[in-house]
């Protein structure tokens, strides 16, 4: 028996790839019959019935792939007639009644047939074709679909022999798609160019002739319809491609051609041959449906034809709005406007009714809606029953899979993660499960029933489909895990390449340095970027950095010592800083007083830390099964990070150590969800929890969130507010005197006089940074043993987090949760029709809308206004000033559904969460900054709907250029992720001002804040060397290798050697600073060597001068390694200088004895000195940076 279970488990193991189910499903017979229907050219009209949930997609893709089959076939017989040869791409075009459904139904193909064949054809409009705003990721896919639908009809002409055609071609589309016109196949094939390696091509005509297209010359290509040109490597965004193309010379030769990311800049696949096409949206003349483009044997598959053909009257009779053609007439002349007005004519852009029927008679259709439109010619039925909703209750789902294992069904589950399955499996054969299963069989005498019922058997599947579904035919279940978890899917289009192009351009100013900007150098003070110099060093060159200070003195700076400069951060107040004067000593007076103050925190924190060490805690037992299946019903994946800081805390739990953690990250990175996991772990070890908010709307809130997540488990929450009355209070007090509440949620009333706990063991406290002193101090009383987990939204800067490293354990999570749908995001014009429109929508889906103005004053008018449009809406008015009672009511009112409308000053941001809430509209969003948009448009989207954010700004001609690619990019940028961290800066900001109390804000102004993070290393590196030295003393004495670089800080470079970039190699000098100031932050030789590979990639061969800038690199570590704060190399001799305070335990060290050791073997090369009292060493014949590096690997292997 034991080995039968064995065996079982170990076939567990094996996953299937979701390819695999088009072949298993190809054994249904209906998939025979509709290929040979099909091969019938008779058959104008087929009916599929009963084609539910994903199987529609299913049944497709194992179509496909019996095409594919078949194909292979004929092309052994290759006896038949050459005809057959000809024709045999199936073409079908998949129309679906909007967007969503279509990308659904996209996903679905192409997770089993993978992206070749399967192309999606959107709308190249945003929202509805009445607004015409375009989206030119979508012109992309538009654009791809276009050029390789035309290649297919063409193809059948040209190459008959040509057995490369492809077995089939699916495109997905959706009505808005369809109602718009295409270019013509003529003008198509006019505009494409196609290269290949082995090409001969001159590069100076393929430029003109990309300009000639409309191409645009850049340095660097981020957009679409770009090209760049770099000695022999050309770079260019085609619009028929996701990733723009990097095409090698080599002399006239094309070398090799690749694929490259827009964010990074390096390159991808390779490719043989590309085909480059211009925007062709832009050509007015000549357009005809986009039927015209298919070949004549083309199905297509539609679900319902009454209504697609109502759908695209619907758009025609509606043409394009009024103030679509208000924005784009603003600042024309007065011919523009004539050629706009002409151009916007809704019969030269959508497809009129009566044509676009007629088109579809010329094709053979295929319906599988629920009911056909007239007589098909033929009807196949489908067996086909959905997923049931389980809705998380796990006895449930276990009966209903046991009921059709027993009826003979195979079971297969599909999840996009190895974790859910293993989630899964573990909730399936736990104990508890199993005794629910048992006395659910033990009714039946039948021991055959037992047998099935001991192991749950189903074959996971390692990708998902939109809908689970099972067929009674085949008798095979496909069941989704999304769906068992309440979970909410998305699906992924091949455009969102081409939007991260804006975001990675905006990103990068963000990071870039200009001329003019203001920078912070640490050991001068605040200056001037001047630009990057050639400055004569002996007899060569060398690059530096230009600083200008008050009256007009000029510092310059070499390159190596890069890291000591920072562009000028701090929070917005608007005037310029002022610039330093040097020699004067305020700059410096400046740092030694924060540093004072940074070093009477920091110690502090040390000592505090010490005296927890030795503390005793309560250690709570492990997991329990209720814990998985409260962990597995989540309803969005765990992030990497997420997932770490459950384990951390868990893990600090079990520990008999009181655990002091504490959990940052932004705003609905699902911080609550570990404090719930954490909370629900000491509830099952029968001990209490308190969680401590700052207010009572975040105390209501959190109630619910607990409540729901909990809902079946075994556990009691509450809360305690000002919001209860005087009787609830008395009674919640003495059930939690009694011992009968679990988890209590409350504001700061929890640590007050009159509250007893009966055994409290886990104290959670949410946004820590909002208490007062007093709440701090009595809550330090509470914690000296009790496990607390402190949490906090504002992301705490990496550098501080080190130094503070010592103080208390932390956990960050910095990536946002996969699954959250995505916000839709739209630039307008403030008008009624948008925002009437806004709400009407929201309204009509029983959601509400967030209305974010930033003028107090103008909030009655815009009240007024939406009471006008949208007459049922009901309005509430909540911000700052008014008294914190009446707010909070507003707010609590809001979350009870009490209103339709939020329209509040920018208060939203501060962490109110009503996930019924899916639109927000943000007015003169150009007025805020990227990181406050990108907070507030976080309050949407955190539900499973799809949420909507529109930032009302005046028309773009009259932004300035930097509000209005911020807009854009936010726009561009639907997803909430990782390319906001540089955007999250200045709340980087706001985190440390928090962290380390009101004056260090003031100092952070004075400093900049990157120079201050630089401060504050230094500050706990001399407490090392001074205070705690003898905590040093004490380690080295027991043995503990101590590197030199707890003791220096960095090792600076002086040198006069050629090393930098030349301009020939890396055009523009922002793009060389961006490089330099990577390469001062690599921390090890792989990361170096990745970093000369991607140089390579990018710009070609690495010249002498840059292979000797990329040699600084380890020899600064090995420096710092060794305990020198500076090395100089000059007229070929090396000077190294250590450690300046001569009392330093650096040497007592090791490090410091492999110096003596070194030079005790080479008597004739070494030279120690000490001059002024600081040592220093010289090493003679060193010509090279490498040879530097070469000795100072063999000082540190102790040679």
């Amino acid at each position: 028996m034991g080995r039968m279970v064995q065996k079982i488990s170990r076939s567990q193991a094996l996953i299937m790839e979701i390819k695999e189910i088009s072949s298993i499903y190809s054994a249904l017979p209906q998939c025979g019959a509709f290929l040979n229907i099909i091969s019938d050219k008779s058959m104008r009209h087929v009916y599929l019935k009963g084609l539910l949930a994903s199987s529609a997609s299913v049944f497709f893709a194992a179509v496909g792939k019996e095409s594919e089959k078949g194909k292979e076939k004929s092309e052994k017989g290759k006896g038949k007639s050459e005809k057959s040869g000809e024709k045999s791409t199936l073409t079908s075009v998949f129309i679906l009644q909007d967007n969503d459904e279509a990308g659904y139904f996209y996903h679905d193909l192409t997770q089993i047939l993978g992206t070749d064949n399967v192309l999606f054809f959107p709308s190249s409009y945003r929202r509805a074709v009445k607004y015409a705003q375009r989206d030119a990721a979508n012109e992309i896919l538009r654009t791809e679909a276009l050029s390789r639908l035309a290649a297919v009809s063409g193809n059948a002409k040209k190459h008959a022999d040509n057995s490369e055609t492809a077995p089939f071609l699916y495109v997905v589309t959706c009505p808005e798609a369809l109602s718009e016109l295409v270019v013509s196949k003529r003008r198509l094939d006019e505009r494409t160019i196609n290269i290949a390696v082995g090409d001969i091509v001159n590069l100076a005509d393929l430029g003109r002739k990309l300009r000639e297209f409309g191409f645009s010359e850049v340095d660097y290509v981020y957009e679409p319809g770009q090209f760049a040109m770099r000695g022999s490597i050309v770079d260019v965004y085609s619009y028929s491609s996701e990733l723009p193309f990097r095409i090698d010379f080599f002399g006239d030769e094309v070398d090799t051609i690749r694929t490259f990311e827009v964010a990074d800049q390096l390159s991808k696949d390779s490719k043989q041959s590309v085909s480059i096409v211009p925007e062709l949206a832009k050509t007015a003349e000549q357009k005809q449906p986009f039927t015209t483009m298919l070949p004549d044997d083309a199905l297509l598959v539609m679900k319902d034809r009454l209504y697609l053909c109502s759908s695209i009257e619907q758009i025609y009779n509606d043409g394009f709005s009024n103030q679509a053609l208000a924005e784009r007439l603003e600042g024309a002349t007065e011919v523009e406007q004539q050629q706009i007005i002409r151009d916007m004519r809704k019969e030269n852009n959508l497809v009129s009714p009566t044509a676009f029927r007629e088109e579809i008679c010329r094709f053979r259709t295929v319906e599988f809606g629920a009911q056909p439109t007239g007589t098909p010619q033929t009807t196949i039925t489908f067996n086909v029953s959905p997923q049931p909703l389980f809705h998380k209750n796990f006895q449930l789902l276990a009966q209903s899979l046991e009921d059709y294992l027993l009826q003979g069904y195979k079971l297969y589950i599909l999840a996009d993660s190895e974790k859910q399955t293993r989630r899964l499996r573990d909730i399936f054969d736990s104990e508890e499960m199993k005794a629910l299963r048992n006395t659910h069989t033990s009714g039946s005498a039948n021991s055959e029933a037992l047998s099935v019922a001991d192991r749950l058997d189903f074959t996971p599947v390692d990708h998902t489909l939109h809908e689970g579904f099972a067929d009674n035919d085949l008798r095979l279940c496909f069941f989704t895990d999304h769906q068992i978890f309440d979970r909410f899917h998305k699906y992924n289009l091949k455009s969102d390449a081409a939007r991260t192009g804006k975001m990675a351009l905006t990103m990068k100013e963000l990071q870039e340095m200009e001329p003019g900007d203001f920078i912070v150098h640490v050991d001068f003070g605040i200056g001037k970027f001047g630009g990057l110099v050639r400055v004569p060093v002996g007899d060569t060159y060398q690059e530096a950095i230009r600083i200008y200070y008050q009256r007009g003195d000029i510092v310059d700076v070499s390159i190596h010592s890069l890291y000591k400069i920072s562009k000028y951060r701090r929070q917005d107040t608007g005037e310029p800083p002022r610039l330093s004067t040097l020699g004067t000593g305020a700059w410096d007076r400046l740092k030694e007083r924060t540093k004072k103050r940074i070093k009477d925190i920091a110690r502090d924190l040390i000592k505090l830390y010490s005296k927890r060490r030795h503390e005793k805690g309560f250690a709570f037992s492990a997991d329990s099964y209720l814990q998985h299946e409260l962990e597995a019903s989540f309803l969005y994946e765990d992030t990497p990070d997420q997932s770490k800081a459950t384990q951390d805390v868990k893990a600090d739990m079990e520990r008999a150590r009181p655990m002091d953690r504490l959990v940052c990250g932004d705003v609905g990175f699902g911080k609550t969800e570990v404090a719930i996991r954490a909370a629900f772990k000491a509830a099952t070890d029968g001990k209490q929890v308190a969680v401590l908010v700052p207010t009572t709307v975040l105390a209501f809130q959190h109630y619910n969130t607990f409540c729901d997540r909990l809902k079946d488990m075994p556990v009691r929450v509450d809360y305690l507010s000002r919001a209860r009355t005087a009787k609830q209070t008395r009674q919640v007090l003495a059930d939690l005197k009694e011992g009968k509440i679990d988890i209590l949620i409350g504001t700061h009333k929890l640590i007050g006089k009159t509250v007893e706990w009966h055994d409290l063991g886990l104290l959670i406290i949410d946004e820590e940074q909002k208490f007062g002193v007093s709440t701090k101090e009595r809550l330090r009383k509470l914690k000296t043993n009790v496990d607390t987990l402190t949490m906090s939204a504002t992301p705490i800067p990496r550098t501080l987090q080190f130094s503070l490293m010592g103080a208390r354990d932390m956990s960050i999570i910095r990536t946002p949760p996969p699954n959250r749908y995505p916000v839709q995001t739209e630039l307008g014009v403030y008008g009624h029709e948008i925002i009437a429109d806004a709400i009407n929508f929201e309204m009509s889906r029983n959601g509400q809308v967030y209305f974010v103005n930033d003028r107090i004053s103008t909030l009655p008018e815009i009240a007024l206004l939406i009471q006008k449009y949208v007459p049922d809406a009901r309005v509430a008015i909540g911000h700052g000033q008014m008294n914190p009672e009446e707010l909070e009511k507003i707010l609590i009112g809001f979350m009870n559904y009490d209103y339709d409308v939020l329209l509040s000053t920018s208060i939203v941001e501060n962490g109110i969460d009503i996930s019924n809430a899916n639109t927000i509209i943000i007015n003169d969003a150009h007025r805020f900054g990227l990181s406050d948009l990108h907070q507030m448009r976080g309050r949407v989207g955190r539900s499973n709907r799809k949420a909507f954010c529109y930032l009302l700004a005046p028309p773009k001609s009259v932004l300035t250029p930097e509000a209005r690619r911020r807009l854009e990019a936010l726009e561009n940028f639907s997803e909430l992720g990782s390319g906001f961290n540089l955007a999250m800066q200045d709340l980087d900001i706001r985190g440390a001002g928090n962290l380390l109390g009101a004056e260090q804000s003031g100092f952070m102004e004075d400093l900049g804040y990157e120079t201050y993070q630089k401060i504050l290393n230094q500050a706990v590196t001399e407490l090392k060397n001074d205070e705690f030295q003898d905590m040093y003393a004490a380690e080295i004495a027991q043995g503990r290798q101590i590197s030199g670089d707890e003791f220096v800080e960095d090792c600076a470079i002086e040198s006069d050697l050629e090393m930098y970039f030349p301009e020939t190699y890396v055009p523009g000098s922002s793009e060389r600073m961006l490089l330099y100031r990577e390469l001062d932050n690599i921390a090890d030789d792989a990361q170096l060597e990745a970093y000369r590979q991607r140089l390579a990639d990018r710009f070609g061969p690495v010249p002498p001068q840059g292979e000797e800038l990329l040699q600084v690199v380890p020899l600064r570590r090995y420096g710092k390694r060794l305990g020198c704060e500076k090395i100089i190399l000059k007229q070929g001799r090396m000077q190294m200088q250590f450690v300046s305070n001569a009392e330093s335990a650096y040497y007592k060290s090791q490090a410091f004895g492999k110096m003596l050791s070194y030079i005790a073997q080479h008597t004739r090369r070494c030279n120690l000195k000490e001059v002024k009292g600081k040592r220093s060493m010289v090493v003679t014949g060193v010509p090279t940076v490498g040879e530097a590096v070469a000795i100072l690997k063999d000082i540190e292997a102790g040679e």
